[in-house]
C-alpha cells in the first residue's frame, strides 16, 4: 500500500494521541502539513513532532498532494472546516462529535456525500481488542438473542476542566457529558446492541459544577430489538471510574468495563480478553490513555481509502449517536418518553 498523504488541522490536547499514531504509521501516511492559527500552538507542535508546520489553511486545500485532511479542532468549527475540506477534493477524518448540532453534522455527512470524499470519525472505542472480540462474539451468536443492555459512563472532571473557556457550553462543544464523553461508549453500545428506540429519563448539571450543559444523564432505554436497559452518565463521580457495557442474552452475560472484557455462558464457559489502559481517560487527565486505539483509527482510515471502501465508523454511522444524544437530552428536559429519530 502507498503512503497516504494527509495534512492535521487542529493542533491542541485532541491531537496527541493522534500525533503519536501518525509517528507509528509514518510507513503508512506521510504528513504533509501541520495547522493551527496560532503560532505558538505550532511552535509547541513542533517541538514535540517532526511534521512540518503551516499557518495556512488554504494552501492545505490547494495542495493537490494532500489526499485526506484530519481534523481536531473545537466541535464548533468542525463542519465548516470538513466541508471546505471536502469541497477541495480531500477525504476527512473527523475527530468525534461531527459538529454541536445534528443538523449541522447531518449537513457534514451529506456534503461529504456529494463531494465523492470519505468521512471517517474518532470513536475508537470500537477499536479496542475487547470491543472487537464482543462485536464477534454477538456476531456468531455466543449470547444468544440479547434482552438487555446497560450502560454506565461514571467520569470525573474537575471544575478547572470546565474553568476553560468554551468547556462545557453548547456554543463550542455542543454539550456537556453526553457529547464530549460519553459519546464514545454510547457509539459502542450502538454499535454492540444495535439502535435505541425509545428513552425516558433525566439530565441535570449538579452542585458539583458550574457549567453552561449536562455533567448527569440517567435514562430507561428500549432498543429497536425489544431489549431494554438503562445508560447512566456523569462527569461527576470522583475520582472517576472505567465505563461499563453489560449484554444480557438468553445463552450468557457480556460485560465490558474500559479495555476489558468478561463473557459468561450458560453452558459454563467463558471468555476473557484482559487489558492494561491505565487510567483510561476517566478521571481529571482526560488524555490518560494510550494512543493504541486512535492508531488502529488512522491505520483503518488509510486502508479504507487505499481500498476504496468506508471507514469502520462512518458519519451516517456517528449520525446514529448524535440522535440518540438528542433524545437524551430532550427527555432530561421533559421528563417524557422520547423515540429516537432512526
Amino acid at each position: 500500500m502507498s503512503r497516504l498523504c494527509i495534512a492535521i488541522v487542529g493542533l491542541g490536547m485532541a491531537v496527541t494521541p493522534h500525533a503519536r499514531g501518525l509517528m507509528d504509521l509514518s510507513d503508512r501516511i506521510e504528513v504533509l502539513h501541520a495547522f493551527a492559527p496560532s503560532a505558538a500552538r505550532r511552535a509547541a507542535f513542533g517541538a514535540r513532532y517532526p511534521f512540518p508546520l503551516t499557518d495556512s489553511l488554504d494552501r492545505i486545500l490547494a495542495d493537490d498532494r494532500v489526499e485526506a485532511v484530519a481534523v481536531f479542532t473545537p466541535a464548533s468549527s468542525h463542519a465548516e472546516i470538513g466541508l471546505a475540506c471536502a469541497r477541495a477534493g480531500k477525504h476527512v477524518l473527523m475527530e468525534k462529535p461531527l459538529d454541536i448540532s445534528t443538523g449541522r453534522a447531518e449537513a457534514l455527512v451529506e456534503g461529504c456525500r456529494a463531494a465523492g470524499v470519505r468521512l471517517g470519525v474518532v470513536l475508537q472505542h470500537r477499536f479496542r481488542p475487547a470491543a472487537i472480540r464482543a462485536a464477534e462474539l454477538l456476531a456468531a451468536g455466543a449470547l444468544g438473542r440479547v434482552v438487555g443492555c446497560s450502560t454506565t459512563i461514571r467520569l470525573w472532571r474537575p471544575q478547572a476542566y470546565y474553568d476553560e473557556p468554551g468547556r462545557g457550553t453548547l456554543a463550542r462543544d455542543g454539550g456537556g457529558v453526553l457529547i464530549s464523553q460519553g459519546i464514545h461508549t454510547l457509539d459502542l453500545m450502538l454499535s454492540l446492541a444495535g439502535p435505541v428506540e425509545t428513552v425516558t429519563g433525566f439530565a441535570e448539571t449538579t452542585a458539583v459544577h458550574r457549567m453552561e450543559t449536562e455533567d448527569m444523564v440517567c435514562a430507561a432505554a428500549r432498543f429497536a430489538s425489544g431489549a431494554i436497559g438503562t445508560i447512566d452518565a456523569t462527569t461527576a463521580a470522583y475520582p472517576g471510574f472505567h465505563e461499563e457495557i453489560t449484554l444480557t442474552g438468553t445463552a450468557g452475560t457480556l460485560a465490558l468495563r474500559g479495555g476489558t472484557l468478561l463473557a459468561r455462558f450458560h453452558d459454563g464457559t467463558e471468555e476473557r480478553v484482559e487489558a492494561d489502559t491505565g487510567a483510561g481517560g476517566t478521571g481529571a487527565d482526560p488524555m490518560a490513555f494510550p494512543h493504541d486505539w486512535h492508531r488502529a483509527v488512522m491505520a483503518d482510515f488509510a486502508e479504507a481509502i487505499a481500498d476504496g471502501r468506508d471507514p469502520r465508523v462512518t458519519g451516517e454511522e456517528a449520525l446514529r449517536v448524535h440522535r440518540l444524544i438528542d433524545a437524551l437530552i430532550e427527555t432530561g428536559a421533559s421528563g417524557q418518553p422520547v423515540q429516537v429519530r432512526a
